[in-house]
């Protein structure tokens, strides 16, 4: 019996021509749009721009778009490295301040607990990965009306997962890709509730 010879193994698609997401779209249209408020490109050229980011089928086609912009708030940052948070003892908490948000998050919640609050922050990332661990006491993490989750990257484990969170995402929203594990205490994603909306309505009247 004659060998087949083996087939040849497809050739590696560059990164250019891999297919844009409508996410991926999305985050050109909103640097587009920046740029014309900030005067670098006329209304001509960002309606011209618009079209052909909307219709563009691969980051190739979009990237030339941008590529005579300067780099956006959320290119910068994807460079930041990522936000550790240990509830160690006492517990511990990022927000509901303002806060820079990178790429990239991992919350440990120990003996104290883990609170993670995205309510006033601004963030123009496309996606924030959440890596949340439980353990002993648990992780509370708040996004905002408008912000989605994704918790299919998330083992409950004993504790549980529990997604308070609605599927409706507004457009230039963050998705937050939720991983880790539930541990003994659980995690749970959630949307304000009354007394935070209370107090985030009056901040905003005094901003």
């Amino acid at each position: 019996m004659t060998a087949q010879p083996p087939e040849p193994s497809p050739r590696p698609v560059p990164s250019g021509e891999l297919r844009a997401s409508h996410d991926d779209r999305e985050a050109v249209v909103e640097q587009l749009r920046d740029a014309a408020a900030e005067g670098r490109i006329d209304l001509d050229e960002l309606d011209s721009r618009l079209e052909q980011a909307l219709t563009s089928k691969t980051y190739a086609e979009l990237a030339v778009l941008t590529a005579d912009l300067p780099r956006s708030p959320s290119s910068a940052a994807e460079n930041l490295p990522p936000l550790v948070l240990k509830g160690g003892m006492y517990g511990a908490s990022r927000g509901p301040g303002r806060w820079e948000v990178p790429g990239h998050v991992i919350v440990h919640a120990g003996v104290g607990g883990a609170s993670l609050d995205f309510t006033r922050v601004e963030c123009r990332l496309a996606e924030v990965v959440v890596e949340a661990y439980g353990e002993t006491s648990g992780v509370t993490i708040v996004i905002p009306d408008g912000w989605a989750t994704d918790t299919t990257g998330m083992d409950p484990a004993f504790g549980g997962l529990k997604d308070k969170t609605t599927p409706d995402r507004l457009p230039g929203t963050p998705l937050i890709r939720l991983t880790g594990s539930g541990g003994m205490a659980g995690v749970v994603i959630r949307h304000p509730n009354k007394r935070e909306r209370r107090k985030l309505d009056g901040n905003s009247q005094r901003d």
